[in-house]
């Protein structure tokens, strides 16, 4: 039997309704959820003694339910002749001091407030099926009639899909009337999240809209997200914010129902945002692994990134994070990573954070009651200090931070935040500050409390080992210098440097202290950049080795074309990043591989260096 309307605009006529419970007959049907499904939300908004109203009522069961667990003040209205007999009959013996009335909602008969709550599930999605001025004209009318017969302070409890032309209704309307507004996500169980394969995506929200005494002249509006039914509610700026992240969490839960239905979906990742300050404090990427052959207990796992080496191929990319899967043995595994700015206590407490809300992004066929595993490099979670943060004018957000590599040392990292998993600059700390900062971090789990940046050192020169270069790409250069001499002669050899791109200066710093005959130019175009380099990694100019502030081409340029050209360096090196995201690695602007600049970098190399 078909009872679907031939239109949406049909689920507004009182025709439809009485064939719908005609033929439906006593038999309950529930939009968007069951008692026991929603009975968290409605507890939270609703007191016992509490007068209620229950407007489009149906045939649900909601009501009843309500009322069996002390709810017995409440007054249920439909449009729906056929219903409302029904309903009478089925009640009148068990619940006799619940009522019953045929009513148009948006014509009530009561008077001004009769109520301390109005309980809506589905109805206002119904009505408001377009936005048609007919269909506004009416909605209207039915949420000024909710207005008049709520008392101040009274709810207008609303379950709802939350679409977006009805979100900006409701929102729109009970705001201008300086009432403060709450939606609520209402949550599932965790084993309605796995085995929902056949259920429609949308997530279910409530509305709750706090009537307040008019205030002349107050243009105060309030604005609130609950995301879990125990959440605390987050504050938000605006109608279009609220907005904004009801939408974020239809987006995740279409997200969530795609993952659990297919196998693969290629690349998925998403941050998880701190609930009270909207920060994001997790990075997911979903990875699955069709080569590996299911079995009872490799179907999931989550694996934590231990702070820091985010930025390791194996983590930082796609390509390794499948090897990763692939190593790992199980058809889908989750890799997390910890975000700068964010504390983490422990493993056991990040297991404690994640654990349900990654078990909404298990795979298809996944027991209810699988226990998942949480893996990481040494069951360790990691080491990070974000020693400094600032802004370049030029380059933008960036953060000097210390984290501890696999060998238990300290390095410290220059990150540029618009590409945030890729190291600018890095050097090693030596022995005896990475002993001081893990002594400390171990005095500190003790106290149960992670390191500040300001207890850790600070950046003396003399902890940066300037011998050691951490960089694969720097290490090669300075191999590179081989083809010049005989390696043994190169540091008896006086050599002309010019070095493009300073960053935290470690490359040039090398070639000054290990060629103590080398002369280096250092060119940088951010003045940001050097005050990085002399403050935090150990970096000071010498009459050998000056810095000049200016863009790389231009500095190439102006040496090529000018009066006094002529051959000066014996070794240029490029150390410069396109800071281009979308690149997702780390290498030079297309400009400094331009065959006419490589013309004019030939021209101010001596003829041997050619």
């Amino acid at each position: 039997m078909n009872l679907l309307p031939k239109s949406s605009k049909e689920f507004g006529s009182v025709d439809y309704w009485e064939k719908f419970f005609q033929q439906r007959g006593k038999k309950a049907f529930e939009w968007y959820g069951t008692y026991l499904e929603l009975c968290g939300v409605l507890h939270k908004y609703i007191k016992p003694r509490e007068k209620v109203l229950v407007i489009g009522c149906g045939n649900s069961e909601l009501s009843e339910q309500l009322y069996d667990v002390g709810y017995q003040d409440i007054v249920n209205i439909d449009i729906s002749e056929v219903v409302i007999k029904q309903m009478k009959e089925c009640n009148a013996t068990r619940r006799p001091q619940m009522r019953f009335l045929k009513m148009d909602m948006t014509q009530m008969e009561f008077p001004d407030a009769s109520f301390q709550v109005v309980l809506d599930k589905g109805t206002l999605d119904a009505v408001l099926t377009d936005e048609e001025e007919k269909t506004l004209q009416q909605v209207d009318r039915m949420l000024a009639e909710v207005g008049r017969v709520l008392q101040v302070g009274g709810r207008y409890l609303c379950i709802s899909l939350a679409q977006a032309h009805i979100l900006k209704k409701a929102v729109g309307h009970f705001s201008r009337e300086g009432w403060m507004v709450r939606v609520h996500q209402v949550a599932n169980s965790q084993d309605q999240v796995l085995e929902a394969e056949s259920q429609f995506s949308l997530p279910v929200f409530a509305f709750i809209m706090t009537k307040f005494r008019p205030v002349p002249g107050s243009a105060l509006q309030i604005f609130e997200l609950c995301a879990q039914e125990q959440g605390k509610p987050v504050r938000l700026e605006s109608a279009e914010r609220l907005a904004e992240a009801v939408r974020e969490r239809q987006q995740y839960a279409w997200l969530c129902s795609q993952l659990r239905r297919k196998a693969r979906l290629g690349s998925v990742s998403l941050d998880l945002c701190d609930g009270d300050t909207g920060e994001p404090r997790y990075t997911l990427h979903v990875v699955d692994s069709p080569t590996v052959k299911p079995s009872r207990d490799n179907h999931f796992a989550i694996f934590i990134i231990p702070q820091g080496r985010e930025t390791e191929w194996l983590f930082g990319m796609d390509e390794g994070r499948r090897q990763l899967a692939a190593s790992a043995g199980f058809r889908r595994l989750i890799t997390v990573a910890l975000h700068r700015g964010q504390q983490y206590e422990s493993m056991d407490y990040i297991q404690a954070e994640l654990s349900a809300r990654v078990m909404e992004l298990a795979p298809a066929g996944m027991p209810a009651q699988q226990q998942v595993p949480f893996l990481s490099v040494g069951g360790d979670i990691g080491v990070r200090t974000i020693q400094h943060q600032d802004c370049s004018p030029l380059s933008g957000d960036y953060v000097i931070e210390d984290v501890q590599g696999d060998d238990k040392r300290f390095f410290r990292r220059l990150i540029f935040l618009s590409n945030r998993n890729v190291v600018q600059s890095e050097a090693r700390l030596l022995k005896d500050v990475s002993h001081r900062a893990q002594k400390k971090r171990k005095k500190d789990k003790k106290k149960q409390r992670p390191a500040e940046a300001e207890d850790l050192p600070a950046a003396p020169e003399q902890s940066i080992d300037k011998s050691y270069l951490c960089c694969e790409h720097h290490k090669a250069m300075i191999a590179g210098l081989a083809l010049l001499r005989n390696p043994e002669q190169l540091p008896e050899i006086p050599l002309a440097l010019l070095v493009v791109g300073l960053g935290g200066g470690s490359l040039p710093l090398f070639v000054h202290d290990h060629f103590p005959k080398s002369c280096i130019d250092a060119v940088e175009i951010d003045p940001s950049m050097l005050e990085v380099a002399t403050q935090w990694f150990g970096f000071s100019q010498s009459d050998r080795m000056k810095v000049h502030i200016a863009d790389g081409l231009d500095y190439i340029a102006s040496l090529a074309e000018g009066e006094e050209a002529q051959p000066r360096y014996d070794v240029i090196m490029f150390d410069v990043d396109s800071k281009d995201p979308t690149l997702g690695m780390s290498c030079p602007p297309p400009a400094f591989v331009e065959q006419s600049f490589l013309q004019k970098v030939k021209s101010i190399l001596i003829p041997e260096a050619r």
